[in-house]
């Protein structure tokens, strides 16, 4: 089911001081743009077939407003890239995994995202992506 590791989102209050310190450790921004649905506003650094994701929030009503206020800034979540999500979500609901989306719903960098909950799969926020390419 699982193809790759798509991204690692990192929560961040700042997102100029975020982009700051990945660009000292000599990675390349790739892109930067909002998801007004999350409020949050996402810059990207590929790092191999990888993406390291900042988020920072634009409300503070937004899911990352939140997580930074309960868990401080840092890993929000790991995200894995799927062939065909919506399968990949029936499958796992068939494993006993408890979702956050049922369906697929549009994510940053044109991307269909959806979550499984932290309280079945040992605290990790996962979302499972089909990338956009």
């Amino acid at each position: 089911m699982v193809k790759h590791i798509s991204h690692i989102g990192i929560a961040v209050k700042d997102l100029d001081e975020g982009i700051a310190f990945y660009q000292k450790l000599g990675l390349e921004l790739e892109a930067i743009e909002e998801v007004p649905s999350q409020m949050v506003k996402v810059a990207f650094f590929p790092v191999g077939d990888t993406r390291i994701e900042l988020l920072a929030p634009t409300s503070e009503d937004s899911p990352i407003a939140k997580f930074i206020e309960k868990k401080g800034e840092g890993i929000q979540h790991l995200a894995f890239a799927v062939d065909d999500l919506p399968q990949a979500l029936q499958e796992s609901e068939a494993e006993g995994i408890r979702l956050i989306d049922k369906e697929p719903r549009p994510g940053a960098h044109g991307a269909d995202i959806a979550f499984l909950h932290p309280k079945s799969t040992g605290g990790v926020l996962i979302e499972l992506c089909k990338e956009k390419h």
